[in-house]
């Protein structure tokens, strides 16, 4: 999300970003999802890309959201005034923009993780979801924390590490490219370990909407702590923090040339 861009120009670069992202890292969402069910991985690719497109939906308006959501939010602290956001500034507007996204985000995932787990097509999997239409809300808590911190992960705290770096060591940090690595991978920790718990308790959810081994979200907490101990809030992170590794250094990089690509004046 920036703060040059106004909102209906931030959804359009947040949905490109998304989309292209899903297509590229789809297998590591797969494999961390079936870890957190503790379900076997299939190596075909056809089984892998399960759920795609119902995760480029998901992908792209979240993103789509969080980038207009958080590009107002931004605008709005800042005033309109052309100046650096504070750590604190940019989290705000993180938290904000995952927040709102989770209402378009967790009912997408639950159809992907439908499909994942038991094949066939998205309609099929919604129709089987609409026969208690309660469903539609299952997870959305979990989805709703997550989304607030894994936005602060790969929106807001890249471009705070990367001022950082480049300032505080210009030698070895002389251009965005070489800083946007080790802001990457803090981002990535941060997004990862600090919602994983979360992410755990929402799939766990989606894929039982039968509710045979898992109930309401505290219900489901306590499950997973009564079989694997506090260690089975982080079933799949290893997975998911590669992904999100990459996600947060492809979509920090694509942002910022997108942007510039597709919105030029904006810049000058």
């Amino acid at each position: 999300m920036s703060s040059e861009l106004n909102e209906q120009q931030n959804a359009t670069v947040g949905m490109t970003v998304g989309v292209i992202e899903v297509l590229i890292l789809q297998p590591f969402n797969y494999a961390k999802n079936m870890v957190q069910q503790q379900r076997p991985i299939s190596m075909n690719p056809a089984v892998m890309y399960r759920g795609v497109a119902a995760n480029c939906l998901n992908m792209g308006s979240c993103t789509m959201i969080q980038f207009a959501v958080g590009g107002r939010l931004k605008s709005m602290i800042t005033g309109g005034e052309k100046r650096q956001l504070s750590l604190y500034e940019e989290m705000t507007a993180g938290i904000g923009a995952g927040t709102v996204s989770a209402l378009v985000g967790a009912p997408l995932e639950l159809i992907m993780i439908q499909q994942q787990r038991k094949g066939g097509g998205a309609a099929t999997r919604i129709a089987n979801i609409m026969e208690n239409p309660v469903n539609v809300t299952r997870g959305f808590v979990g989805a709703a924390v997550r989304e607030a911190l894994w936005t602060c992960g790969y929106l807001s705290i890249p471009p705070v590490v990367r001022r950082t770096l480049m300032e505080s060591y210009p030698d070895t940090f002389d251009t965005n490219d070489k800083a946007r690595i080790p802001a990457a991978l803090l981002g990535g920790l941060f997004a990862c370990y600090m919602t994983h718990p979360f992410d755990t308790i929402k799939t766990c959810m989606q894929g039982d909407i039968e509710r045979e081994v898992y109930g309401n979200f505290l219900q489901t907490s306590k499950k997973i702590i009564g079989d694997s101990g506090f260690t089975g809030f982080y079933r799949g992170a290893t997975f998911r923090y590669g992904r999100m590794v990459c996600a947060v250094f492809i979509m920090d990089m694509m942002k910022e040339n997108i942007s510039r690509l597709m919105y030029p004046e904006a810049f000058q």
